[in-house]
């Protein structure tokens, strides 16, 4: 028998959201000029800011904003000034997201907002600027050795926390070996456990956190299918599950037989996005992070009537 999906209170910054009751949906907002999901659609910050608004009018729960790609090859999580350096810096993030953060507190005080970032600096001044989360895909693995961490900067601003499990850097996503199913869905909860861990040394509270199994950080197209069937196996963790599984390169793998053996484009896996969000909340997530916001609010409210009739 399935864990059922925790009822809980999420602490943030200044305020705190139930978690459980029903699917809280995210609405991801990249101020890149490379993301993989958008091609660089909102770079431009008055187009970032719009789409934003326009995410809450259609129901988004929070804004979760990004300055980086994560795709490979942009070397996000290498050490500052190394030979494999992110390429964008944190000033460089921070010139790109603080704006856009201002901008839609300004025309939305109301508004939760999540900050994606691992680096402590660009953490530290978006939870200055207003931010209530910080998003890090990494699971406060990628910047160990900033002084405070980032760990420690969540800490003392009592900010709320997505942990992320990922596998490597995005440079090792192509490369790595497949792991079975066991084997994969171990080392993401022992992953996870030890990031738990580390937010709990680092003095942030159990209610401030929420996990999210990283899908396609690290996993090979078929493991994420995997994952995505044992996901509520993470539910033993004690904290609710965030997923991200929208345009996900593993779904346009999986349509290939109706696109001449080819994945299908980003343009085209919107309905597979909708199916696997979906699944993600019948095995046990309580928050889906996405890029379509309203048929997402109406697929949620479907499986939230599955979830409740159990």
């Amino acid at each position: 028998m399935q864990a059922a999906r925790p009822a809980a209170i999420w602490q943030l910054r200044t305020r705190s959201l139930h978690v459980g009751a029903r699917t809280l949906i995210m609405a991801v907002v990249n101020v890149t000029p490379d993301s993989f999901s958008d091609g660089g659609a909102f770079f431009d910050p008055n187009a970032a800011i719009a789409h934003a608004l326009q995410c809450l009018d259609e129901g988004a729960d929070i804004l979760d904003l990004g300055a980086e790609s994560t795709r490979p090859g942009s070397r996000a999580g290498g050490a500052p000034k190394s030979p494999n350096a992110p390429a964008v810096s944190a000033d460089e993030e921070q010139s790109r997201l603080l704006p856009v953060l201002e901008d839609i507190l300004s025309a939305r005080p109301s508004a939760v907002v999540s900050v994606d970032t691992y680096k402590a600096a660009t953490a530290r001044a978006a939870l200055a600027a207003g931010a209530e989360i910080i998003n890090d895909v990494s699971g406060f693995t990628w910047d160990p050795n900033s002084n405070p961490t980032i760990s420690r900067v969540c800490a003392e601003a009592r900010a709320g926390v997505v942990l992320s499990h990922t596998r490597g850097r995005p440079e090792e996503w192509r490369t790595q070996p497949q792991l079975a199913p066991n084997a994969l869905i171990s080392l993401v909860h022992d992953g996870l456990a030890a990031s738990l861990s580390l937010a709990a040394r680092s003095g942030i509270p159990p209610q401030a956190v929420v996990i999210d199994p990283g899908y396609g950080f690290g996993k090979r197209f078929g493991e994420n299918f995997s994952l995505l069937a044992r996901q509520s196996d993470l539910l033993t963790l004690g904290r609710p599950l965030l997923t991200g599984v929208s345009r996900k390169s593993f779904l346009g793998h999986a349509l290939a037989t109706l696109h001449a053996g080819q994945p299908a484009p980003i343009d085209q896996r919107e309905t597979a996005s909708i199916a696997a969000m979906v699944a993600s909340i019948l095995n046990g997530a309580s928050i889906v992070r996405v890029h379509n916001v309203r048929p997402a609010v109406e697929a949620a409210l479907i499986a939230d009537a599955i979830v409740a009739a159990r």
